[in-house]
Parts: C-alpha cells; sequence; structure tokens
C-alpha cells in the first residue's frame, strides 16, 4: 500500500519541481508562448492535486499505527500546492501587469526586475527550507515510531521468557507431582 503513496510522491515531487520551473519562466516570455505557458502550468497544478487526492485515498487504506507519519508527509504536500498555486497566481498578475503595461507603452523599471527576481528567489529559498523542514520531521517521527516498536519488542521478549520460565517450572513441578503420586499409589 505505502509503495503506491510513494509512486504517487514521485510523480508529485517531479510534477512540482517542473511547475516551480516553469512559473519562474512566465514573467520572461511574451505572447502565445507565455499563454502556453499559462495554460500548461494549468493543467499540471490539476493534475498535482489529482496526486494529491490518491495519496489521500491511499493514507486511508493503511493500518493505523503507520497513518501519522504519511498523514504529516501529505499535509506538508498540500502546503507546498498552495504555495505553488500562491506563485502561480502572483505570475499571472504580473502578466496581466506586464500586458497592460505593453498596451499603454509604459516600460518597466529595471530595479522593480530586480526585485521581483529577488523576492522569487526568496520565495524558492523558503519553499525548500520548509522542505527540509518537512523531511526532517518526518525523519524525526519515523525515528520514533521505530524506537516505540523496538520498545515494545523488548517488552514483549520479556514476557515471553517470563512464561516461558513459568512453564518449566510448572513441568518440573507436574513431574515430581506425578512421582509422589505413583509413589503414594504403589503404597
Amino acid at each position: 500500500m505505502s509503495s503506491d503513496f510513494e509512486t504517487y510522491e514521485q510523480d508529485f515531487g517531479t510534477l512540482t519541481a517542473e511547475v516551480t520551473s516553469r512559473i519562474g519562466k512566465i514573467p520572461k516570455l511574451a505572447g502565445d508562448e507565455k499563454k502556453q505557458m499559462v495554460v500548461g502550468v494549468e493543467k499540471q497544478l490539476e493534475e498535482s492535486r489529482e496526486l494529491l487526492e490518491q495519496m489521500d485515498l491511499e493514507v486511508r487504506e493503511i493500518p493505523v499505527q503507520s497513518r501519522g507519519m504519511y498523514n504529516n508527509r501529505l499535509k506538508s504536500y498540500k502546503q507546498e500546492l498552495e504555495k505553488l498555486e500562491k506563485d502561480f497566481k502572483r505570475s499571472r498578475i504580473a502578466y496581466s501587469d506586464e500586458v497592460r503595461n505593453e498596451l499603454l507603452g509604459d516600460d518597466g523599471n529595471s530595479s522593480e526586475s530586480q526585485r521581483a527576481h529577488l523576492l522569487d528567489n526568496t520565495e524558492r529559498l523558503e519553499r525548500s527550507s520548509r522542505r527540509l523542514e518537512a523531511g526532517y520531521q518526518i525523519a524525526v517521527e519515523t525515528e520514533q515510531v521505530g524506537q516505540e516498536i523496538l520498545e515494545n519488542l523488548h517488552h514483549d521478549r520479556e514476557k515471553i521468557q517470563r512464561s516461558r520460565d513459568r512453564l518449566r517450572e510448572t513441568d518440573a513441578n507436574l513431574g515430581k507431582s506425578s512421582r509422589i503420586l505413583t509413589g503414594m499409589m504403589r503404597r
């Protein structure tokens, strides 16, 4: 079950990386090329939403003890998609502002362009940081789950060993009792 989730995860990662790349290219394109890129990104965002729905369905099928880790990962992916959609909306606003400026004959300011590039780079860094934090959180949670499982196994082993010792004692006592009863019956 989790292998399907991981396949969807890989597809989602590839798709969002491509969307991120395309969103960064939108302000640099012009005319029909820009329109085609916008339409392509819209389709990819829809595919990303569908992948998240598939992952959500897979998480519901995972056993309860493992579900928490997958839910956290899914939540992180949903936040990432929301961020991508906001970035895309901003790029479309910039796109519509650029079209308006072209129609009105207003040239853009280079310092504004630099500021936009800095903001884009800062947002990418923040997105990467969030991904790293989410990955670290998943690793910590996985380690905690593993530790709990090891502790449970240790306790179960101790119980089994105590039960085995009691069973051996009972068996030995039964042997003694049987010999005593046999001796009594012979007398």
